[in-house]
């Protein structure tokens, strides 16, 4: 997935290389998904390749790496999984939300802070 610009410095310098190694020699370009995602769209391993039709939906695979705690700076293997978009976006969709929610909530106290700190 696209890093944000404002977690661009939470990745490490060489994580273009850590990327490219776990999509390429460790999953051989095919996602690594059994199903954590949840998605409930294939049994075993998601046979989903980068490059290919996506299973089910036919749209073009990009492969990617989560980062199965949610935090880019633990880039330990075993906390990194090569996955499709699809399954990638599906793991990460409670994370998301959090994020979102807080998101909201801090714009909203700004807002009220502004409106209290006016004359």
């Amino acid at each position: 997935m696209p890093i944000r610009p404002e977690n661009r410095h939470r990745y490490p310098a060489d994580w273009k290389q850590i990327s490219l190694r776990i999509r390429t020699d460790r999953a051989a370009g095919r996602c690594e998904c059994h199903g954590e995602c949840g998605r409930g769209t294939h049994a075993g391993r998601c046979p989903n390749v980068n490059g290919g039709h996506a299973y089910g939906t036919g749209s073009k695979v990009v492969l990617t790496v989560a980062h199965l705690d949610h935090t880019p700076e633990n880039c330990d293997p075993a906390n990194l999984r090569a996955m499709c978009q699809g399954c990638h976006l599906h793991y990460d969709r409670d994370h998301h939300r959090e994020t979102a929610a807080a998101t909201r909530r801090a714009a909203v106290e700004a807002a009220g802070q502004l409106t209290l700190g006016a004359p």
